[in-house]
């Protein structure tokens, strides 16, 4: 069977640019934040360790050349990772999206779509989960089932607190995300980029499961509010307690909620 890596514990990349800046990166295991001004290699060095984990986890076989990533436990062969660009382009394929009769116009439209149908999985996980349990005939099996069910709710109270100010709610009896506004009924489709966005990053978090796994983020702050930014990486963390966060980042509202000490500038993890 398989292992996972819980976590990535450090880096290492033998050359950025041709030839040039050696990167070594020791991680913390709960967030680490790479700061940095423009051009100076923040997402690139996402990118090399993302290309070499693309085949869906596989470790170390993928790996770019010149990437080496020291893991725990150390033997573990796969990792399990989302990486969130939070750039919203306009899609380039847009005819296949058209052959399915949506309504997708951006690259976080079909980041919501692929989504949904993880969501829809996620809840027959849970639910069956939850039968199970109930049917086991422990005298604990009402509090578990109800722990079961606590990120699903917590991931739709963050959301509802999230966009109170413009009234929107996830309409709960629905098994698709769906929300209601003043008597409409919007899909996500319909929502600004904004708010696409941390329901993209919410919803990713989400439908792992509580499993233990990284999340790769490249300037998640486009497009949020200051106030979104500033609580974005405590939300993560409560919806998943067992997540590594790796961002880049150029707002000072990313670390405003104690995060200072987790942030590394590229200069400092560069190997002279």
């Amino acid at each position: 069977m398989s292992k996972y890596a819980d976590y990535i514990e450090q880096i290492e990349i033998d050359s950025l640019w041709s030839g040039q800046k050696h990167i070594l990166w020791n991680l913390d295991r709960r967030v680490n934040i790479l700061s940095g001004v423009n051009g100076v290699g923040k997402s690139t060095i996402l990118n090399k360790v993302v290309k070499g984990l693309i085949s869906g986890g596989e470790f170390p076989s993928h790996m770019l050349k010149g990437v080496k990533l020291k893991v725990y436990p150390e033997d573990a062969k796969w990792i399990r990772y989302d990486i969130i660009r939070s750039f919203d382009r306009p899609l380039l394929n847009i005819e296949s999206v058209e052959k399915l009769d949506l309504s997708l116009a951006t690259e976080l439209d079909w980041q919501l779509f692929q989504l949904q149908r993880k969501y829809l999985d996620y809840q027959v996980n849970i639910g069956n989960r939850i039968i199970n349990t109930l049917q086991s005939g422990n005298p604990d099996a009402a509090e578990e089932a109800q722990r079961i069910s606590e990120p699903k709710k917590k991931f739709q109270d963050m959301i509802d607190c999230l966009f109170t100010e413009t009234g929107k709610k996830i309409i709960r009896t629905e098994n698709e995300i769906r929300f209601s506004q003043i008597g409409e009924t919007l899909m996500p489709y319909q929502l600004s980029s904004g708010e696409k966005q941390i329901l993209v990053i919410l919803l990713t978090v989400l439908v792992e499961d509580s499993c233990p796994y990284v999340l790769f983020m490249d300037e998640p702050e486009v497009s949020l509010h200051i106030d979104w930014q500033q609580q974005l990486i405590d939300l993560i963390l409560e919806l998943n307690p067992n997540i590594q966060i790796i961002l880049t980042t150029h707002s000072p509202a990313m670390i405003m909620n104690g995060w200072t000490d987790k942030v590394a500038e590229v200069s400092d993890i560069t190997v002279k």
